[in-house]
């Protein structure tokens, strides 16, 4: 599968920004999918998950409860709705899939989008 990420852009903390995920191939349903951000100087970190069927989501602490990660499979779409931003936000956010399952080690994931940057002013 490939993917393309998008939505990106510069936005006042406080604000909102959704972020998409477009997949290519016929079978986009049998993928986990995983959303990451790598911020300057850091290491790629997790940020959420969703299952095959979008049945189950997971949060890293940090966004838990701002971000919200859902699934269209008919269109072959994730998406990331990033509400209440922060300055600690900015990071250039990627997507990534994998039929094996959800974790929140990059490396796991085979297949992932080229990544859209977020920037959060203060």
């Amino acid at each position: 599968v490939q993917l393309q990420a998008s939505g990106g852009g510069l936005v006042q903390a406080g604000g909102s920004l959704r972020l998409s995920c477009a997949a290519s191939g016929r079978t986009f349903s049998n993928y986990f999918m995983g959303w990451f951000r790598q911020a300057p100087g850091k290491e790629r970190e997790f940020v959420a998950a969703i299952t095959s069927s979008g049945a189950s989501t997971y949060y890293a602490d940090s966004v838990k409860g701002r971000f919200t990660i859902s699934r269209d499979n008919a269109k072959n779409m994730v998406y990331l709705q990033m509400n209440s931003l922060k300055p600690e936000d900015t990071a250039v956010y990627y997507c990534a899939a994998d039929t094996r399952g959800w974790t929140t080690i990059p490396w796991w994931y085979a297949h992932w989008g080229q990544g859209t940057l977020v920037t959060v002013s203060s």
